[in-house]
């Protein structure tokens, strides 16, 4: 009787897309933290249109010194670092998230951050985060994908 009820209490899993296209990845980033730790499926197409706010300059100095960091023993040891705009999407989301906890690790697994639109994605509604959206003309960000071929990513 009471493994019923706690099976109809259960929230039902949702697929969420989100369409990344001119929001600033940090506050797109920690919305779909939250809808995660919610337990939502979420998909974030257009990862290459996503903006970083900021001085250009310094956004490129600072990933390029982030890229250097490696290990002492021996650089294939790691840590490996994102060059792709999907992939340094969803580890900014990997940090929003408690990842040494179930909760966390269970969150990451319905993430799913895709480069375009896939076509099994094409039909579904597409949702925009209204506080995530560039204030500014688009000339004032930095694009995930001006990020990733400075640091070394071939379309």
């Amino acid at each position: 009787m009471a493994k019923q009820e706690t099976q109809s209490q259960q929230k039902t899993v949702k697929t969420i897309v989100v369409d990344g296209t001119n929001l600033i990845a940090g506050r797109l980033c920690s919305h779909v933290a939250k809808l995660l730790l919610d337990g939502n499926r979420v998909s974030i197409v257009n990862c290459e249109n996503i903006m970083i706010s900021g001085n250009k300059r310094n956004i490129m100095e600072e990933y390029k010194k982030f890229l250097e960091i490696s290990s002492i023993i021996n650089p294939k040891f790691g840590p490996f670092h994102p060059r792709r705009p999907d992939t340094i999407i969803s580890k900014m989301v990997r940090g929003m998230l408690p990842r040494k906890k179930s909760s966390g690790i269970s969150a990451f697994k319905r993430l799913r951050a895709h480069i375009g639109v896939p076509s099994e994605l094409k039909g579904l509604d597409k949702i925009q985060f209204d506080d995530a959206k560039i204030t500014r003309s688009v000339s004032n960000y930095t694009t995930m994908t001006e990020l990733g071929q400075n640091v070394g990513w071939n379309r």
